[in-house]
Parts: structure tokens; sequence; C-alpha cells
């Protein structure tokens, strides 16, 4: 996945709260499966997250602080989010440096970066 040169985010933060990064040799070695792992339970997550915020809205008897925790547990998933969301873009593949201008040009992706 990653060039041997490269770092890849990974999907949690330090204990002081900077990021993570790995360098691996793209083979899938332990590490990198459970971040691949962890990624995907964070988007479970947010997704199952983004439903109940649906319901808690829809129902105007919500008390404030029920509305409060949903914001507040939405912006946990929104951050782990943008984290996947970053860390799978700079992993993608770069187009190539033909020609910038050419429109034509269209990016051929591996299957495993729509699952």
């Amino acid at each position: 996945m990653t060039p041997h040169n490269e770092l890849r985010l990974l999907p949690w933060s330090g204990p002081d709260g900077k990021p993570c990064f790995l360098s691996t040799d793209g083979t899938g070695g332990p590490l990198s499966r459970l971040a691949d792992r962890t990624e995907v339970a964070q988007l479970d997550v947010a997704a199952e997250l983004l439903e109940h915020a649906h319901e808690v809205l829809a129902d105007e008897s919500s008390a404030p602080e029920e509305l409060r925790l949903v914001a507040s547990d939405l912006t946990v998933a929104l951050r782990d989010a943008l984290r996947v969301a970053a860390s799978r873009g700079h992993r993608l593949p770069r187009l190539g440096a033909s020609d910038p201008g050419d429109s034509n040009e269209v990016p051929h992706l591996p299957a495993g970066v729509f699952s």
C-alpha cells in the first residue's frame, strides 16, 4: 500500500494526542492489518452514530443533555473519519505527470480502495 519511504497515518493518536505514523514496506504486516481493522471499526461506529443522531434530532422531546452527548460523540466520530480519509487519501496512487492539463486522464484504482 504505502511505498517504503513514506509513512502511514495511523487511526489513533499517541499518549500526548499527537498523530502516530507507521513506516511500512506495504506487505500488510500485523500493525497495518490492525490499523485497517481499526479504520473499518471507526467508520462503522460513525455510521451507527449518525443514524442515532438522526433519531435524537427527530425527537422533539430530546433533552439538552442528550443533544449535547450526541454532538460530543459526533465530534469524535468526525475527527476519526477525517483521519481515516486523510490516511487513505495519502495512500492513493498518484496520477502520472505526463500532461497535467490532460482532462481525459482517469485514475485506475485497486478495488480495495472502495471497500
